[in-house]
């Protein structure tokens, strides 16, 4: 079966589902199975790897450098930078640290990880200062809503903003009304951060929707495997979710193929429905 791909741009075409590192390197006697885990993830094709400065002050970025030891080459590699870092010699300093901490000497996707403390300008400035110096390959934003990414599109340069990464799962379907057909319209991938929905009892209602949970049985998956192919039924979506173990992370990449039918996506859209109005955009 052909596994379903994200255009990022026309050189480089990825798996809909990568791997998010968000709670990684918090827990030293977790590391080595944090670093198989992404490895396991390469082997099945799960070439996107991502992460932050902000996670785990990081550690995160420290137990990807360590999973791609002797392999960099088989990853993309996506980081994002704190808002107070996001211009001038900040910007340069928060990514060579970056770089550093993941032992590489570029990144193939670099984001701002919500708007802040330095104007749009100034952050897409120093973007292409990075690309210039050879540290990062591309950059792109997180967080951002459609008003904000208006205001992007009228900065010099803001058009070559290669992603938008946001919350989205089918418990939060506020983009669906007006940023990511936007985003679709400029053929901008979209990464879907936290697509099982973060802990708690948000969660919990999802893993145990009887619609959800009757769908998983019909196809004998698992419903956080029907949640992830929900997710990237749409052109241009991509989810990265965590996978803390080997097994997760095969479960994940399984997932690639499956194909919801329409009559499950209208009982989903029954369970969860889309949004009728414009609703603030969804942060964690």
């Amino acid at each position: 079966m052909t596994v379903k791909q994200v255009m990022f741009t026309k050189q480089v075409s990825l798996p809909a589902i990568g791997q998010g590192t968000w709670y990684m390197g918090e827990d030293a006697g977790r590391r080595r199975d944090e670093v198989s885990a992404l490895q396991a993830g390469l082997d099945l094709g799960l070439r996107l790897i991502d992460t932050a400065e902000m996670y785990a002050d990081g550690a995160a970025e420290e137990v990807v450098g360590e999973a791609l030891t002797g392999c960099r080459d088989s990853a993309f590699l996506v980081s994002k930078v704190y808002p107070w870092n996001a211009g001038g010699q900040k910007a340069i300093a928060a990514c060579e640290a970056s770089l550093r901490r993941l032992k590489t000497d570029y990144l193939d996707l670099y984001l701002l990880h919500w708007t802040g403390d330095f104007s749009f300008a100034e952050t897409v400035d120093v973007m292409e200062v990075l690309i210039a110096q050879g540290k990062i390959r591309r950059w792109g934003v997180s967080n951002l809503d459609y008003d904000d990414m208006q205001a992007l599109w009228q900065v010099a340069g803001g058009r070559e903003c290669a992603t938008n990464q946001v919350l989205y799962h089918l418990a939060s379907r506020g983009i669906e009304y007006d940023l990511l057909p936007w985003c679709q319209q400029q053929q901008m991938p979209v990464m879907a951060y936290s697509p099982l929905a973060q802990a708690g009892r948000l969660r919990s209602g999802l893993l145990s929707n009887p619609v959800v949970n009757d769908i998983a049985r019909t196809h004998h998956v698992s419903v956080a495997q029907i949640l992830l192919a929900w997710v990237i039924r749409l052109s241009g979506v991509m989810a990265i979710p965590k996978a803390a173990s080997v097994a997760h992370v095969e479960q994940n990449a399984a997932a690639l193929e499956i194909m919801l039918s329409v009559d499950e996506l209208k009982l989903l859209d029954e369970a969860y429905p889309a949004p009728k109005g414009k609703t603030a955009l969804d942060m964690v």
